[in-house]
């Protein structure tokens, strides 16, 4: 007779346990005092429509279940719910995450959008910015992460504490940081204090500082040693890399044990470059496109290229010629002194510009964008991005306007197809708009305000050498066309730059 309810009791407590999460939604009512009551907080302001969000929900799933042990606690904030309270906390954009220590103190989340380097990022964010270590804790402390780093120091030794404390305040987001003044601990690991240990769970498992105690020579060090000898491409690891400062190369190979058979052949090579240039395998199957970013044949692998990554210059090895310890060795030795020639993808430079907005390629970017006698703004958009092709008509006016203006011969308003053409900056989302100043080209200002005629102009005037505004005539004609609903969009909302529907990097 019971054991219908007893099934449908059945039925409702799997379907809890399969809908439970241990993401804490939060609304205008809940959010204050949830926040005061946790020591740290990690909360994602979202909207359900929102591709990126959705993509993120896994992740940010899974990250909150591992953290939940650590009792380090993942929200989330429906801003089409709770609109009112997504402004108040300045959001913007979608997923916006942010870092609540109380209600006072909030920083941005800075991490990578993925559930190991959510969990990492804030199991950092968790400790302090160097965490007192003892023959107790220390054992366990070198575990925390993929990365820590251990200073054994004098207790006396205020100079050497004080740099090191200022290192690990600067670099808290990417390493715990942690500090023993127990001379037992030091001798245990065979440094004399002061000196530095950093232990990692990869390669040779630790590397050792024991030169004199500089904030710039420590942070190159924690770079340098954090760094593995080869690493793997992928969505987690590519900003890294990117904003390492130093070149990348690139190993492409479809299987696993070819990535593998190359990175065993390469490794001296590796390891005679660390600190210059980091070398890292890619999946050629799962991520073959991006070799199209880097002037490669996307069909024919192995394959490798070097990137300069702060000058977007791209140096592939010749595929015609097979990848071998010594031909990989010429190359690299080559490309370090300076001997081999950036390969640079370019459309045709345009015979007449046709339109009101200067059309830029690679072989004309230094000509147009560099020219310093002139305020340049330029556009890097890609033909598919949406939100490029609802910029169009107000950026033509934009144009327009300086060209019939007193500034039109200071003032270049101009585009370029970045998935066509090299261009030195490295483009994370379309469309990007920077402004190049007269005088400071080595200084661009990236634009983030609403895409609107006005406020593009705004940006213009305050940031150019020219301080260039149209006249009152072209005043009106703004008016007139923002009336007209010419000028509506306000979002600033950037689609993620990738030039095929494989390259996921």
């Amino acid at each position: 007779m019971h054991a219908p309810t007893k099934f449908a009791l059945g039925l409702l407590a799997a379907a809890a346990v399969a809908t439970a999460s241990d993401v804490i939604q939060l609304k205008k009512d809940t959010f204050d005092d949830f926040v005061k009551t946790n020591d740290i907080v990690l909360a994602e302001f979202f909207a359900p429509w929102c591709g990126h969000c959705k993509a993120l929900a896994p992740e940010y799933e899974e990250a909150a279940t591992t953290l939940k042990e650590k009792n380090i606690k993942l929200a989330k904030i429906d801003c089409t719910e709770e609109s009112e309270l997504c402004q108040q906390h300045g959001v913007e954009g979608y997923p916006t995450l942010k870092v609540f220590r109380g209600l006072d103190t909030v920083s941005p989340y800075k991490g990578q959008r993925k559930a190991g380097a959510i969990t990492s990022y804030m199991i950092k964010q968790s400790l302090p910015s160097v965490s007192v270590l003892t023959k107790d804790n220390i054992e366990e402390f070198k575990k925390a992460d993929k990365v820590v780093i251990v200073a054994y120091l004098d207790a006396t030794d205020k100079i050497s504490n004080e740099t090191f404390s200022k290192v690990a305040d600067k670099l808290r987001d990417e390493y715990p940081f942690g500090a023993s003044s127990d001379a037992a601990l030091a001798e245990a690991e065979g440094v004399t204090a002061p000196a530095i240990v950093l232990y990692k769970d990869f390669d040779e498992g630790k590397a050792v500082f024991t030169e004199k105690f500089d904030a710039e020579a420590i942070e190159k060090f924690a770079k340098t040693a954090s760094t593995p000898l080869i690493g793997e491409v992928g969505p987690d690891t590519y900003a890294g890399y990117m904003s390492a400062g130093i070149p990348l190369a690139y190993i492409f190979a479809e299987t696993p044990e070819e990535r593998k058979e190359l990175s065993e052949a390469l490794k001296p090579i590796a390891e005679a470059q660390r600190g210059v240039i980091n070398f890292a395998t890619i999946d050629a199957k799962a991520y073959g496109a991006h070799a199209g970013n880097l002037n490669l044949k996307t069909d024919k692998f192995p394959a490798f290229a070097i990137q300069e990554t702060t000058k977007n210059q791209k140096f592939p090895f010749d595929q015609e010629k097979e990848i071998t310890a010594e031909s990989i060795k010429k190359f690299v030795d080559d490309f370090v002194g300076g001997k081999v020639e950036p390969s640079i993808k370019s459309e045709p430079i345009p015979e007449t510009q046709e339109g009101p907005v200067t059309v830029v390629v690679a072989k004309s970017y230094n000509d147009i964008v560099l020219d310093d006698t002139k305020d340049v703004l330029i556009e890097f958009y890609a033909p598919w991005c949406g939100h490029c092709k609802a910029l169009a008509p107000k950026y033509d006016e934009l144009a327009t306007l300086y060209a019939n203006s007193e500034f039109k011969d200071k003032v270049v308003i101009a585009k370029v197809d970045a998935t066509l053409n090299d261009v030195p900056d490295e483009i994370q989302g379309f469309p990007t708009i920077k402004l190049y100043a007269a005088g400071a080209k080595d200084k661009p200002v990236e634009y983030s305000g609403s895409r609107t005629v006005e406020d593009l102009i705004k940006f213009i005037s305050e940031n150019g050498k020219y301080k260039a505004a149209p006249s009152d005539e072209a005043e009106e004609s703004i008016a007139a066309s923002a009336e007209s609903g010419s000028s509506t969009e306000t979002g600033t909302v950037e689609e993620p730059a990738k030039e095929t529907s494989h390259d996921e990097l």
